[in-house]
């Protein structure tokens, strides 16, 4: 196991590699939604027939009307499948994202409130990008040339106008884009800082509240709910504006396209004209002009969530995983080598453990004793992934500690988390598939009641402190794993309960490479040898 820094990518180019595995589902999207363009000329091809020839013969107008109809559920039918392909892309991306962010925070140790924010903020907004934002990309350029060279056959001068008036649409689009950008990335480190804060306080509350700060922490959280509510004020600010330059230059077109059609058909042109337009051409042509930008409104419209997207982008990146180890863990216990090892939880503050090397023989039972901070935990965190190899090595059973490890060790801890339900259901959440015998049998070894069927609720309510702790143990016993490590097992206990836990830790440790964290000297007893850090 190697510590490795987090990538260093432009946003872009992280959310391209994010969305690489679901190609076909990105460019099916992008295909759907650029065929949106055939019912679109079909509707206005039906919609300008059908007006020239209702006056004439109503019948005659009857299958240019169906045209016109039919192009319209097939539009919405096409519209709904390039949503439902773009909304399984997002769901895809969004799972893959979330389980390497959630690895990187619990399996590498790399754990911090901004983190956190990421797994939960950070990845809900690449929904937006990769479900509406990445297939309207495409279509919002070819789109507008495929309705413009349809244009084209029926008046070669409005083709020509709509192309000029792209021009001005598309600049308003960058210049809005890049402001907006900036702020959205500002919003999201507020937001970040705010989650932070939040999280922060309320894992702190009992001291909040005992040194009478709750005031202060008030004013703090206020203080950054402020400044989120500048920023998300200043993106929604940037993203009227621009929608509205973007409308007017639609309607400007339009506007356009009208007056040069309806003066054509009047012949009052001040100008002499290349083509004279009938009533179903400039119909057409009147009726296409909103299609041509409808694409580019469609994407201006998502471009926020492409903001979203690139804001959140440095928050959601991890380091590649390094590849599997190709040994494995097997029943047997193994040997544990750790080669000056190093755990810094922040690179701007000292490493909780330095230089540390220690040989494990397969099978021993290794106390680490020492005061409170001397990375005792810390260790045994590395070893369950929970912490970050800073430096050095470690090696179990030969091979390199990689992410995969973390199955084969069981743990017992100093609060064992307790859920709502029976004993026997929280014993097993070591083994779901232990039959009951076994289970049985760990609580009988651990020194609990035998009545399985002992309600407890989510508080551990129904549990003495010893309990508790025995709870744990009986865990590690269901747990067919061939290392065991045990955090400060007797901790806060009297010394008659610490006495009569040391037999079952014993008991747990038999056939097992053992790692106990401990300040007691009792426990450090059972051990074969001791660790002083």
């Amino acid at each position: 196991m190697t510590a490795a820094p987090i990538t260093d990518e432009t946003p872009a180019a992280w959310l391209g590699k994010a969305g690489r595995p679901w190609r076909r589902l990105a460019g099916l999207a992008a295909v759907l939604t650029i065929l949106d363009v055939a019912p679109a000329i079909g509707f206005a091809a039906g919609l300008s027939m059908s007006v020239v020839r209702f006056g004439a013969d109503p019948v005659s107008a009857a299958p240019w009307l169906a045209l016109a109809v039919g192009s319209l559920l097939v539009r919405g039918l096409l519209g709904q499948a390039a949503t439902s392909v773009g909304a399984r892309m997002g769901r895809a991306v969004k799972a893959d994202v979330r389980d390497r962010l959630l690895t990187d925070l619990f399996g590498r140790g790399r754990r911090d409130t901004g983190r956190l924010t990421a797994v939960v903020e950070g990845v809900d907004a690449l929904d937006g990008y990769f479900s509406r934002f990445a297939p309207l990309k495409l279509a919002a350029a070819l789109s507008p040339l495929l309705i413009i060279a349809a244009a084209a056959c029926a008046s070669p001068v409005a083709a020509g106008v709509l192309v000029f008036t792209l021009f001005p649409f598309i600049c308003g689009m960058a210049l809005a884009g890049t402001a907006a950008t900036r702020e959205s990335r500002r919003q999201f480190e507020a937001l970040e800082r705010l989650s932070g804060l939040f999280i922060d306080r309320i894992r702190a509350l009992p001291a909040v509240l005992a040194f009478n700060a709750v005031d202060r922490t008030t004013a703090e959280i206020a203080r950054d709910a402020a400044e989120l509510e500048v920023r998300t004020s200043r993106v929604m600010r940037i993203a009227f504006v621009s929608s509205g330059v973007l409308e007017f230059f639609s309607a400007l077109a339009v506007a356009l396209i009208a007056v040069y059609c309806g003066f054509n058909l009047l012949g009052l042109l001040p100008f002499p004209a290349p083509e004279k337009l009938d009533l179903a051409r400039a119909f057409f042509v009147l009726a296409l002009a909103p299609e041509v930008y409808q694409p580019l409104r469609r994407l201006a419209a998502a471009y926020h969530d492409r903001q979203a997207a690139e804001a959140a982008a440095p928050s959601l990146a991890t380091a590649d995983a390094a590849a599997p180890s190709p040994a494995a863990l097997g029943d047997l216990p193994p040997a544990i080598r750790f080669r000056q090892v190093a755990i810094a939880y922040d690179p701007a503050t000292a490493p909780a453990v330095s230089g540390f090397t220690l040989d494990v023989a397969p099978g021993e039972i290794v106390a680490l004793l020492g005061a409170s901070g001397a990375g005792k935990s810390s260790l045994l965190h590395l070893l369950l992934g929970m912490a970050p190899l800073s430096a050095g090595a470690v090696e179990v059973g030969g091979a390199a500690l990689g992410d995969g490890f973390a199955g084969r060790i069981t743990w017992a801890g100093q609060s064992p988390v307790v859920v709502p339900g029976t004993l026997g259901a929280n014993i097993a959440l070591a083994d779901p598939a232990a039959c009951p015998g076994r289970l049985a049998m760990a609580a009988r070894t651990a020194g609990l009641t035998p009545d399985l069927d002992r309600l407890i609720d989510e508080r551990g309510g129904g549990l003495s402190g010893g309990e508790r702790r025995r709870l744990g143990l009986a865990r590690a016993i269901l747990k067919r794993a061939p290392i065991l490590l045990l955090d400060e097992p007797t901790a806060n206990l009297d010394p008659v309960s610490e006495q009569a836990m040391l037999s079952v830790i014993h008991a747990a440790a038999q056939g097992r490479t053992t790692l106990i964290a401990t300040h007691s000297e009792a426990v450090a007893a059972l051990a074969n040898r001791v660790v002083r850090l």
